[in-house]
């Protein structure tokens, strides 16, 4: 076979291969499994949670700073208001002195036809001196009290809107959060995202609103109180950031169960966990507060029986679920 023979050959061979390869199919990523979806879903909720915990707390120091900066500026208005009225004494005072002045108060004397009558006045005129020397002091003093409310009032307030900022910040992380996991969702075919659904939302798992079998475990008190309101929530939709009545997120439930009882909880949950007395998880009791996750992010109230009720994520409602279901990394006793 000659040169041009041989290269007609070569190329014909390139051409060929080059046909085969554009034909073959190709090679798509396998679909993910109900289960590794559901694990990526999980993920995203649990992040939520956190940055939920973080929009709540930013949420609870946001209403303190505005209640302290309000109170602090009703409070320069009031000093405010009394330091006008001490300008308006002093501002009389001082027109009446200019009024009456005039002769050196020795020569006023010498030359009055009435004696008596000056020194009474001269004793007035001393008293008013002592009393307007009072109204000075005050006013002093009120002004620096004025300067101080003030500069308190504007330091709350700087401080308000970097709380506001931070809770722009992890409301903006939640959404977001949420947003991918519901993209996730929207991604599976029918048979897949209904799978997944059940799961997330309680059936078909050991999660549930129905009353399980608690066993027989004793439960009175406030305990016996909190419990109870816990109870009377089941399926309430969770919402981030809700404290209730109609929806909670699941430090909002906690915090409201144990309020019906008359004990006082902090908002979050990394702060609930340090609000009562640590106890080991073989010797829960009904009421206990049981936190899961290694940031604190979650909450449930354990209910006995194995079981707690808690708010669990959006798209489920406040249910039953397993003590252990979730890692747990603490448990507290309120009260």
């Amino acid at each position: 076979m000659g040169p041009t023979a041989r290269a007609a050959a070569t190329l014909a061979t390139a051409a060929a291969a080059s046909v085969a390869v554009l034909a073959q199919p190709g090679h798509a990523d396998p679909q993910p499994t109900a289960g590794q979806v559901k694990a990526q879903v999980d993920t995203l909720y649990q992040q939520a949670e956190q940055a939920t915990q973080k929009y709540d707390g930013a949420t609870a120091a946001a209403q303190a700073l505005q209640t302290q900066a309000t109170q602090l500026q009703e409070q320069a208005a009031r000093t405010d208001e009394a330091m006008n009225a001490l300008r308006t004494r002093l501002g009389s005072m001082a027109a009446e002195q200019y009024r009456s002045g005039g002769l050196d108060p020795q020569l006023e004397l010498l030359t009055s036809a009435h004696p008596d009558d000056y020194l009474q006045r001269a004793g007035d005129l001393s008293q008013a001196m002592t009393s307007q020397a009072g109204l000075m002091w005050q006013f002093e003093a009120q002004a620096t009290t004025l300067a101080t409310q003030r500069a308190a009032a504007g330091a709350k307030l700087a401080a308000l809107q970097a709380e506001q900022a931070r809770l722009a910040a992890a409301k903006a992380e939640i959404q977001r959060k949420l947003a991918a996991a519901q993209a996730l969702l929207n991604s599976l075919d029918a048979a897949t995202r209904a799978t997944i659904d059940q799961s997330l939302s309680g059936s078909g798992s050991t999660s549930t609103t129905t009353p399980p079998d608690l066993g027989s475990v004793p439960v009175s008190g406030r305990a016996a109180v909190a419990v109870a309101f816990a109870r009377a929530q089941l399926g309430k939709p969770y919402v981030w950031g809700a404290t209730g009545p109609g929806s909670y997120d699941c430090s909002g439930l906690i915090q409201a169960a144990w309020a019906a009882a008359g004990v006082g909880l902090p908002r979050t949950t990394y702060e609930q966990i340090n609000a009562g007395r640590r106890v080991s998880t073989a010797d829960l009791q009904p009421g206990d507060l049981v936190f899961y996750y290694s940031g604190v992010s979650h909450v449930g109230m354990y209910v006995g029986g194995g079981m707690i009720i808690h708010a669990p994520h959006p798209g489920a409602s406040v249910e039953y679920a397993p003590v252990g279901e979730m890692p747990i990394v603490g448990a507290v006793r309120p009260g």
